[in-house]
């Protein structure tokens, strides 16, 4: 078979009870991604090495380096021993941003803050999310519709996947990489050059949901972020903050919403219980 984009043939010794036999295996690619905005290096990331176009133009706008997709004006790839290199010729705002803000993110699979020289580049000023209403269970048909999607996951076990999914719970745009933020980013990209940019929809990841999952869902203008895993603490107060409908645990057709529920479709939940009584 012809894999993925991503993925590599290895051949490995399996243990099993008292014997152990060869066999081929998929293995994911994690490769080293640089980031060049005008010939400035500004990010190095591990990286699955396909989409990288999505990645380009979902990183730069998720991470306030493009206002608008306009101001990207082309990508090139170029590969060397090293790893590979995607260079982004940008608008003259765009490299002014990137001078200003003088940090570079070289870090781990991951790490979506290694690099960052000032607490006060870490919460940015988020937009409001639209006022989107889903009924509950569009969550669990949107995993059910993502897990299915998962190419490089089903051959290597080594990747998340995120996706951006309608109202109904159709998954409309999947992409996977082995990093969360990642896979992320390259929705977003795909979505800004997608026929539904601009349409009403929510993310689904099957990661946990760090805070900084919840401000590339901002940037994207997501509805809701639902999220395999559990939040964190700093990931609800800025979903709260920025209007962003959390949740977490995917079950199923069952989840936890930590921010307004009510726009989760559970405006009718049942009291807490006291513990006692």
């Amino acid at each position: 078979m012809t894999p993925p984009a991503g993925v590599r043939a290895a051949h490995v010794l399996v243990h099993g009870g008292p014997s152990a036999r060869t066999q081929s295996d998929w293995v994911a690619e994690e490769v080293p991604v640089a980031l060049v905005f005008n010939g400035i290096s500004h990010a190095v990331m591990m990286a699955s090495p396909a989409d990288l176009h999505d990645f380009a133009l979902g990183f730069g706008i998720t991470e306030g380096l493009l206002n608008h997709p306009d101001e990207l004006y082309g990508v090139e790839v170029s590969e060397s021993a090293e790893g590979l290199s995607v260079h982004l010729s940008v608008a003259s705002a765009c490299e002014w941003r990137l001078k200003e803000r003088r940090r570079t993110l070289a870090g781990r699979t991951g790490c979506g803050l290694c690099g960052t020289d000032s607490l006060a580049e870490v919460r940015r000023t988020l937009p409001s999310c639209p006022e989107v209403s889903f009924n509950a269970s569009v969550f669990g048909r949107a995993l059910q519709a993502l897990a299915a999607d998962q190419a490089i996951q089903h051959l290597t076990g080594a990747t998340h996947a995120a996706a951006w999914c309608a109202p109904s719970g159709e998954t409309l745009i999947v992409r996977e990489d082995v990093g969360r933020h990642n896979a992320l980013d390259k929705v977003a990209g795909a979505l800004l050059r997608s026929p539904w940019v601009g349409t009403s929809g929510f993310a689904c990841i099957t990661s946990r949901a760090s805070f900084e999952m919840v401000q590339k869902a901002a940037m994207m203008g997501a509805g809701a972020l639902a999220a395999v895993s559990a939040p964190t603490a700093m990931a609800i107060d800025t979903a709260q903050s920025c209007g962003l409908p959390l949740a977490g645990f995917l079950r199923g057709e069952n989840f936890v919403a930590y921010t307004f529920p009510e726009r989760l479709g559970l405006a009718d939940a049942t009291p807490p219980l006291i513990h006692g009584h």
